[in-house]
């Protein structure tokens, strides 16, 4: 079922993935192994992103589908002893964006790979960033944005993370549009991520866990 989970994503076939999701938690199939059939999934669409088979209509479309899994997955996780969280990320989409898509799929990808997320939704001034680093206490923290005017909230976002004491005690990684070195320089961030997986990576690498 797993294989056909795979598929059913990776094609699109969205009401097909989701009865699969529910019919795979009835037969006892661990929530972790119907996670790790979503990355997979999202591997192939990132790949067929990438060579110009898939385009941002399918990537929001992957989006969706995710979003449903995982909130049909969320409660079994929580109760689940297997999943065994590596650290604490905090994510938003910053002031003046309202983007999400991409900073819904790296959200899902953290908690696919073990980390416990809270995501702040979108358009975040950076005084709710500051006063959820304080109450979160995170290791990591995810800045997202895909207009370019989201360059100055995100470095609005790191500023106020500093003149409040607590960016010494987080990482921060930046992601989405055209973010490249130059913005994560200009930024102020530690890092940039070209996509979900990187995002993931980065964070691994931060909580020690690879």
């Amino acid at each position: 079922m797993s294989e056909q989970l795979v598929s059913a994503i990776a094609e699109m076939r969205e009401e097909e993935a989701i009865q699969l999701v529910r019919d795979m938690l009835d037969k006892g199939v661990k929530p972790m192994a119907i996670l790790d059939a979503a990355r997979q999934a999202m591997d192939i669409i990132g790949q067929r992103y990438e060579q110009g088979i898939y385009f941002l209509p399918e990537l929001m479309m992957a989006g969706e589908i995710m979003g449903q899994i995982a909130e049909i997955l969320k409660p079994k996780l929580a109760e689940s002893p297997e999943v065994k969280r590596l650290g604490r990320v905090l994510i938003g989409t910053v002031q003046g964006d309202i983007h999400d898509i991409g900073k819904n799929i790296v959200t899902f990808m953290l908690d696919a790979n073990g980390f416990e997320v809270l995501d702040l939704g979108v358009d975040v001034p950076p005084q709710k960033f500051v006063e959820a680093v304080r109450d979160f206490q995170p290791q990591v923290v995810g800045l997202s944005g895909f207009l370019t005017l989201a360059y100055d909230s995100m470095r609005a976002t790191i500023q106020a993370l500093e003149a409040a004491g607590l960016r010494d005690k987080v990482k921060v990684m930046i992601g989405g549009g055209s973010v490249d070195e130059h913005v994560r320089a200009y930024t102020g961030a530690d890092a940039y991520g070209r996509d979900a997986v990187t995002g993931v990576s980065l964070a691994k690498k931060w909580v020690g866990a690879q």
